[in-house]
């Protein structure tokens, strides 16, 4: 086991070092100029040569790399273009909204989702499993954006019971915060309800046929103990894989449903940056979501080992 956390610890270097290889040249080859954007319109070549020196992009690419990577030695990503900012306090201060709206849309599915899935994979091929197999076919394919603003239309402008737009932290209370949050934590838990109820039937419906469930019921152990204990533990390997990676894309920042509710998170900023060629807070934004994927990932390969125990490193 140890060994096998070294292994993938080490294997984390190359994948991100090839990442903000790709990162770096991909937003220095692209159209587009940072100092045209800063000096405006009327700027003169003057005037646009002085704010690229200024920033340091009139340097060649690899005096420019170097240059990022020893600012990522340091632990620092940068500062901004536009905002003359550091991008860890820009990302700090937009990275808490996405945060708990992706945990609470993590957990919202998880708890509606397996169920779900369970209760189809056990009456399979009845009108319980072909409503949730109908549910999943409409969660893939309503846009997330249609879904939001059908959301508001009916329980914030018709019902009133939501506010239709807008963030407050926990800090602020709990109760308002979730006021705000629900709206959004709904629309997308549609999409990943949808997703993990499916791979949950479809996990579960092949661990269901195995010879130790058979057993287990001629034994007459209890229906629920056979789903939940012995079948749903062994189909648990790609479901976790589901859920871990779902949550990598919701902290990655939804760029539409922090559109639709005006939530100030790290989608938003993203496309603020593209919008704005501000080459740190992008690398700094990719470089974090392509960490935060390598690190789940981890945790949930060690994680089979407590699923399926079976599988040993």
């Amino acid at each position: 086991m140890l060994g096998y956390i070294i292994r993938r610890i080490l294997a984390v270097i190359p994948v991100m070092t090839i990442v903000a290889i790709f990162v770096f040249l991909l937003l220095r080859l692209t159209p587009g100029d940072p100092a045209a954007i800063i000096a405006g319109d009327m700027a003169t070549p003057a005037q646009l040569e002085r704010i690229r020196t200024s920033l340091g992009l009139s340097d060649p690419l690899h005096v420019q790399f170097v240059t990022w990577v020893g600012l990522l030695l340091k632990g620092e990503l940068g500062t901004s273009l536009i905002s003359n900012t550091p991008v860890t306090q820009m990302i700090g201060q937009r990275i808490w909204p996405t945060f708990n709206i992706a945990v609470l849309t993590i957990v919202l599915s998880v708890l509606i989702a397996v169920p779900m899935g369970v209760l189809a994979a056990w009456r399979h091929r009845t009108w319980v499993d072909y409503a949730v197999m109908a549910f999943s076919v409409l969660g893939f394919s309503i846009p997330v954006f249609v879904i939001g603003y059908l959301f508001i239309q009916a329980f914030a402008i018709e019902l009133r019971w939501f506010p239709v737009q807008g963030y407050a932290a926990p800090s602020e209370g709990f109760g308002k915060f979730l006021a705000r949050a629900i709206l959004p934590c709904l629309t997308l838990a549609t999409i990943y309800v949808a997703l993990i109820a499916r791979m949950t039937r479809a996990s579960m419906l092949e661990v269901l046929g195995e010879d130790y469930i058979r057993t287990a019921r001629a034994k007459g152990v209890k229906e629920t103990v056979v789903l939940f204990r012995h079948a749903l533990r062994n189909a648990a390997v790609p479901i976790m894989t589901i859920i871990g990676t779902g949550f990598a894309l919701l902290i990655g920042g939804v760029v539409v449903t922090e559109s639709v509710f005006n939530i100030p998170g790290i989608g938003r900023l993203t496309v603020d940056a593209i919008l704005a060629r501000d080459y740190p807070v992008i690398q700094g934004m990719i470089l974090l979501t392509s960490g935060l994927y390598v690190f789940i990932n981890l945790v949930i390969d060690l994680s089979y080992t407590f699923f399926d125990p079976r599988i040993r490193y």
